[in-house]
């Protein structure tokens, strides 16, 4: 690979772009080593945007993750100053599709979009609705429609995050499901200013959905993988879910742990073992230090804040 000449100048840079010589990644690497960007940008919305890549960054793992966001920054920033410039943009098309098992970062994830998304102008208000099927399949003909475009009502402005999207196809051709998938891509291009819709779920079920709704895939342009997480990431999760509830794990509690989730995943799969269980465990261990402590006769700030291996059970 090439060497970039980091001395171009702006011109050159969104040149060498437009005719395909750089990519969209390039180019944000190198825009953002100049003083004085081209692109305008309001007094903070720098602070904002790089409060919001530092929430990502902290996030264990997820590194396809958060390649694709820079990507997805710089290609927006791009475009908007392509059409301020009178140039020729590609629409800007945000509709995603999750997959990934549970526990591996995807409601967090469509929340930062969302965020992110409000700050670079795409959506006004960037809060994130979560629905399932049973928030938009009705019971009876027409009631499908109508709660599904309530649910789109509330999610305007912001991100619809709709898990375990697959379920809509569950039914058959006879099944309320389809007229909600109907009235869902209906209301995606009525709302395309300010709807971004991600579908979420199993990778092998997420896969056979869309191969099932042809049309429906065309619509959703970005496809994230989100990989099981390593049990040594979740070692590193389970002592950030810690410190933020100011408690520290000792270095046997946390080979207990190792231990502990290394077991889910021999007993019942990795879609088991990841962030969630993580969590699980941590909430558990808590509620075993407090029935340890609370008739110990003496308390120390230490005692407060250390889970032991004995608290893990």
């Amino acid at each position: 690979m090439p060497l970039i000449n980091r001395n171009l100048s702006k011109r050159e840079i969104l040149r060498q772009f437009e005719e395909g010589e750089i990519s969209i990644t390039e180019v944000f690497e190198l825009l953002g080593e100049k003083e004085d960007l081209s692109i305008e940008k309001q007094d903070g919305e720098d602070k904002q945007l790089e409060k919001i890549m530092e929430q990502l960054d902290r996030m264990v793992g997820l590194e396809n993750i958060k390649k694709l966001v820079l990507e997805l920054k710089a290609f927006i920033e791009i475009q908007q100053e392509r059409q301020r410039r009178n140039l020729k943009n590609d629409p800007i098309v945000m509709h995603m599709v999750f997959k990934g098992n549970p526990g591996t970062g995807k409601t967090t994830v469509a929340r930062i979009f969302g965020q992110l998304f409000k700050e670079l102008g795409l959506l006004e208000e960037g809060h994130l609705k979560e629905a399932e099927r049973a928030d938009l399949v009705g019971k009876y003909i027409g009631h499908t429609a109508k709660k599904t475009r309530e649910i789109i009502e509330e999610a305007l402005g912001g991100i619809l995050f709709i898990d375990e999207a697959y379920a809509l196809a569950r039914g058959g051709e006879q099944d309320f499901g389809k007229e909600a998938i109907d009235t869902l891509v209906k209301e995606m291009e009525d709302e395309k200013d300010n709807l971004i819709v991600i579908l979420a779920g199993y990778p092998k079920e997420m896969e056979y959905f869309l191969q099932s709704n042809p049309g429906l895939k065309s619509r959703f342009p970005i496809q994230v993988e989100f990989e099981d997480y390593s049990l040594e990431e979740l070692i590193k999760i389970a002592r950030l879910m810690a410190q933020q509830k100011d408690y520290n794990l000792s270095s046997s509690a946390k080979a207990k742990l190792y231990q502990q989730l290394a077991e889910v995943r021999r007993n019942v799969g990795v879609e088991e073992g990841n962030a969630r269980t993580v969590r699980n465990l941590i909430e558990r261990a808590i509620r075993k230090q407090a029935l340890r402590l609370v008739d110990q006769e003496k308390v120390t700030k230490k005692d407060l804040i250390t889970i032991t291996r004995e608290d893990l059970v």
